[in-house]
């Protein structure tokens, strides 16, 4: 079958730059080399299986995911180490269960007393066995265990009490997306091993042996001087990059994958606007780079090369349209596109905008379409 070109794709569509992802994807692993830490990628942000396997270290693994539907996908594709990154809920159990029966070493974690005892108590009424780690708080950002706090002996002591071997300790930086310059990433980094190591040895000091060590975002991944007594990193967002990693400088906008392929479709231009076939369905409501030094706004414009195009940006997104203008707001002298004109935009947040759609259009050299890869959504 003859190869689409860019100009032939009904809008809108996701566009994936492949020679941009493969880029990505061996920074990150120099950088897991230099460190010397095993590497867990998350795969919430692709989930697709042609993505997935161009980071995994093997067919089987391991991966990091925050659904249980992307562990059934990914397992049946033949991955068998999964690290479930999300609290676990009772009402889950089954479907772990299940995983298993699969021959799925599908790993949780849990963050409270009462977690491990909902748990202790499905593993003796099911006669079963469950991989747990305690997520701990490295940053004050989401959920997890502060790591001096007696919940974390506690927690562990119960566990292995009940028969349940603490596999070791997970955090998440999630904080680092709030950093303002490439030195408090560094600083969060370090914060983080540190939060996670001190928790591992309290641990090891109780008599719990707590084997992993596990910590990641894309940003302290990327920018960690040391991991000393780390054994894995996990990160997601990497393989495409977005606008918001790129406003913290974890990456340039020229190393962002990902992208809306839209057509101008008619022009408001008394007020400087040119409108879009692609709203917040095909962007997301995401407006992760207002509180950055650059707002912009649902997504930047590109040419179809990928580069910006005359300092525009999608100012307003409706459910079908999107308003693309001057990031200024100037109206004399705004570029007008005529149309069925084509443009490419860069998102915020790489996963939100690609979880609107079902395949990613492969993008080669020459605007030429290479391949199309499924992907899936949901829970």
């Amino acid at each position: 079958m003859t190869n689409q070109f860019l100009e032939q794709l009904e809008t809108p569509a996701l566009l994936l730059d492949e020679a941009r992802m493969d880029r990505n994807i061996e920074r990150m692993r120099r950088q897991a080399r230099r460190l010397g830490v095993s590497f867990r990628p998350h795969v919430k942000t692709n989930k697709s299986i042609e993505v997935t396997r161009r980071i995994m270290e093997s067919p089987q693994g391991p991966i990091t995911v925050s659904t249980l539907r992307e562990a059934d996908y990914f397992a049946a594709h033949g991955v068998t180490d999964i690290l479930y990154a999300v609290c676990i809920a009772p009402n889950k159990l089954d479907h772990v269960m299940r995983l298993q029966d699969q021959g799925v070493r599908l790993t949780l974690i849990l963050d409270s007393i009462e977690a491990a005892r909902m748990l202790a108590g499905r593993a003796k009424a099911a006669q079963r066995h469950f991989d747990v780690l305690i997520e701990i708080d490295s940053d004050g950002h989401r959920s997890g265990v502060n790591p001096d706090s007696g919940d974390l002996l506690q927690i562990a002591q119960f566990l292995e009490g009940a028969g349940i071997p603490v596999q070791g300790i997970l955090t998440h930086a999630g904080s680092s997306y709030d950093c303002t310059s490439t030195d408090a990433i560094c600083a969060m980094a370090e914060q983080e091993r540190a939060a996670a190591v001190h928790a591992a040895q309290r641990l090891r000091a109780a008599g719990i042996a707590c084997p992993v060590v596990s910590v990641g975002s894309t940003p302290t991944a990327l920018f960690a001087e040391q991991l000393e007594g780390v054994t894995e990193v996990r990160a997601g967002v990497f393989v495409f990059f977005d606008l918001v990693m790129a406003g913290l400088n974890v990456c340039r906008v020229d190393d962002i994958a990902l992208s809306v392929l839209a057509t101008v479709i008619g022009h408001q231009r008394e007020k400087g606007w040119t409108i879009l076939d692609a709203g917040w369905m095909a962007l997301s409501r995401d407006r992760g780079t207002a509180r950055q030094p650059v707002d912009q706004g649902y997504g930047l414009v590109c040419d179809l090369d990928g580069r910006p195009l005359d300092d525009l940006i999608l100012v307003g997104a409706n459910q079908e349209h999107g308003i693309m203008a001057h990031r200024s707001g100037k109206i004399e002298g705004a570029l007008h596109l005529p149309v069925g004109a084509q443009v490419r935009i860069v998102p915020n947040h790489a996963c939100p905008t690609a979880a609107q759609y079902e395949h990613y259009k492969v993008l080669g050299a020459g605007h030429e379409i290479t391949a199309t890869w499924q992907r899936f959504s949901g829970w």
